[in-house]
């Protein structure tokens, strides 16, 4: 059912998306997938999860690389992250879900937690052992920088305000750490209010 949902949802659009028609697509009758999920959007949420794949056995995902260059690791991640935004078996997905999740409050409680959250835990983490290791400023706020790598990559995204390039993540990856790692700059990646 769930590839069903992902194999629709890319031929047809949201918009268009019918449980009826997933449940045509999967040989199911709709009150199969009604009795599993409340709407078409609930079946995308689940069905991007199984996209994503499986946590570990501690409930996450395995954590980033930590190769003791972050800006290397933080490019690699990203440009995994601009491949996928640019693969429609994950854009699509990924724009419906967005727009559906600022909409219903329920379904974008349950996007954050199952899907966002422990995903920016990962980066957190990683910058986490970054400042542990002296890369980043001793008073960097980790959410914030996850926020800065992460915010014009989605924006540009999300509303399509220029192409998504490994360029471009490598040039965000070079800004924000400039501006989070220390000497001269140390604070900047602080939030004080």
């Amino acid at each position: 059912m769930l590839d069903a949902a992902l194999a629709l949802l890319g031929e047809v659009g949201y918009n268009k998306l019918t449980i009826e028609a997933i449940a045509a697509r999967a040989g199911v009758g709709k009150q199969t997938i009604y009795r599993w999920w409340p709407s078409k959007a609930a079946v995308l949420l689940d069905a991007s999860l199984a996209l994503a794949g499986e946590p570990d056995a501690d409930g996450g995902w395995a954590g980033l690389p930590d190769t003791g260059d972050l800006a290397a690791d933080l490019k690699l991640v990203l440009r995994a992250r601009v491949d996928e935004f640019n693969d429609e078996r994950y854009e699509a997905p990924a724009r419906a879900l967005t727009t559906v999740g600022a909409t219903d409050p329920e379904l974008g409680a349950r996007f954050t937690e199952r899907l966002l959250e422990p995903q920016l835990a990962l980066y957190e983490d990683r910058l986490r052992e970054a400042r542990e290791a002296g890369q980043l400023a001793p008073d960097t706020d980790l959410r914030l920088t996850v926020e800065m790598l992460l915010g014009p990559l989605t924006y540009r995204w999300l509303l399509r305000t220029g192409p998504l390039t490994h360029a471009f993540t490598d040039a965000l990856v070079d800004a924000v750490l400039g501006g989070v790692a220390g000497g001269t700059t140390a604070g900047v990646g602080k939030v004080t209010a």
